[in-house]
């Protein structure tokens, strides 16, 4: 591998208490299941030169216990936090379904143009994402990171890489402990894998 090439695997969190609802900022633990599934997919391995984290829970702690078990460098990133969904936080999708089903419709259909009310921006969080990735890229050039963060960020960074637009981030499943590598070239980015192994 080149010196100026590197890898960077972004993993989602598992399951966090509560199960599945709309949770940006809400900032719930891991539940045992997702436990077990962030264990799960990374099993033994530890490729990694350090670990990046964003600051809520479900990923900062499983990314520490990580970096213990590892003796590696741990970091925290508070730009890679999850979209903040406003007056849907903590809110099922059966509960938005049945409740605002038009708005809810919209933001999937067209996420840029139709936000959560309250919520933050699309266009405001893929800015803070991206001026994040950048830098993490700058500063660990040539190195092989593992970055813990959200299905909204994972979205937002692949549909980037593969020149998608931000409006179809939703056509990109990203389920939990979900783990995509990134080779970082200085020519061009590629997507090395998307739901595999370390």
């Amino acid at each position: 591998m080149a010196s100026d090439e590197g890898f960077i695997d972004l993993l989602r969190h598992g399951q966090p208490e509560g199960g599945d609802r709309f949770r940006g900022l809400q900032d719930d633990p891991l539940s045992a299941t997702g436990w077990q599934q962030m264990r799960a997919a990374v099993g033994d391995a530890a490729p990694w030169d350090g670990i990046v984290t964003s600051p809520l829970r479900r990923c900062a702690e499983f990314a520490a216990e990580l970096a213990q078990r590892h003796e590696l460098p741990l970091e925290t990133e508070p730009r890679l936090h999850e979209l903040a969904f406003g007056e849907w936080e903590g809110r099922t999708y059966a509960d938005l379904a049945e409740n605002a089903p038009v708005a809810l419709q919209a933001f999937f259909d067209d996420p840029v143009a139709n936000p959560p009310p309250g919520g933050e921006s699309l266009a405001d969080c893929a800015a803070r994402v991206y001026a994040a990735w950048d830098q993490l890229r700058t500063r660990h050039a040539g190195r092989h990171l593992l970055v813990v963060c959200h299905g909204g960020v994972i979205r937002l960074l692949l549909s980037r890489l593969l020149g998608m637009s931000t409006e179809n981030m939703f056509r990109l499943e990203v389920p939990y402990a979900c783990i995509s590598r990134v080779r970082c070239d200085p020519s061009a980015d590629r997507l090395a894998f998307h739901g595999g192994k370390p």
